[in-house]
């Protein structure tokens, strides 16, 4: 019997599975908005983990001196709803902004200065050794001599004008930056630098396109320090000799017993310094963009 004339055969034999013609459901589609919808959350949180501790000290400042000090306290700490009211008060007189101009004028010179000088002498220092023999040992004694102790030496040169706080706070910045720029020029990693001389590239290529963007990380941890140094320093400055800027606006405020003023000037240089550090922070960022990069 053949195979075609059998039917039990022919009925028991398994179908062929056919081809399915559905498409194809990307199982990757459905989950599309999860991942962004997860990071939102995460940087939600974030946000909210990094503000509570402000939150707080800011809910302390209001209801501490409020319910938990006694009268003679609250005179010298006053609540935040009066130090705000105080400085919305400066602020709309144009106290606030005169003061504020003032300090930034000659925060913004002196640090200025400092960057210059600071990154210059730094590369000179650290690119060429007998430059940095001579001049190190001077620049140790300087270094280590606090720019406060010199304020009656520039005040006595300068005179109690802008260019005696200037100077003082380019003083106060340039170390920073000076030093920093030497600690990231040489240590620039020594293997880039070999590689970068085996392929031909010249004294001068090499000095612009390997060491100076390698140690500039370096250099603007040397100028973010430096802005903090400006800032303190002058207001210190300005509490001992000037008629206007930010350190006037606190020690006169203090003097007169305008207790929420001065409040609202400490408030003031606290926001100042905290936006100054996030500029600089930027300007890191975008200079270094390559380094993000690498560690993304």
């Amino acid at each position: 019997m053949s195979a075609l004339t059998s039917p039990a055969l022919t009925a028991s034999a398994p179908a062929a599975p056919e081809p399915s013609t559905a498409p194809d459901t990307p199982p990757a589609n459905r989950p599309v908005a999860a991942p962004t919808l997860r990071r939102a959350v995460a940087v939600a949180v974030s946000g909210i983990w990094k503000s509570v501790a402000i939150v707080v000290f800011l809910l302390l400042w209001e209801v501490g001196p409020l319910w938990f000090a006694p009268p003679s306290t609250r005179v010298f700490l006053p609540p935040l709803h009066e130090v705000l009211a105080a400085a919305w008060k400066l602020l709309a007189n144009g106290a606030l902004g005169t003061h504020l101009v003032a300090s930034l004028t000659r925060s913004v010179a002196g640090f200025g200065v400092a960057v210059v000088l600071g990154i210059t002498a730094g590369l000179l220092i650290a690119w060429y050794r007998p430059v940095s023999t001579f001049i190190t040992p001077l620049l140790e004694v300087f270094r280590n001599t606090a720019a406060l102790a010199l304020l009656p030496v520039f005040t006595l040169l300068l005179g109690i004008g802008e260019e005696s706080k200037i100077t003082i706070v380019a003083y106060a910045a340039f170390f920073p930056v000076l030093l920093n720029t030497v600690a990231g020029v040489r240590t620039v990693d020594p293997l880039l630098v070999r590689a970068a001389r085996s392929l031909g590239l010249s004294h001068l290529s090499l000095f612009l396109k390997v060491i100076l963007p390698s140690a500039v990380p370096t250099i603007f941890t040397g100028i973010r320090m430096a802005g903090t140094a400006s800032i303190l320093v002058l207001i210190a400055a300005e509490m001992v000799g000037a008629k206007a800027g930010l350190g006037y606006l606190i020690v006169n405020a203090q003097s007169s017993f305008l207790i929420p003023d001065m409040y609202a000037g400490i408030l003031t240089v606290s926001l100042l310094g905290l936006a100054v550090n996030t500029l600089l922070v930027a300007l890191e960022r975008r200079f270094s963009r390559w380094r993000v990069e690498a560690n993304a």
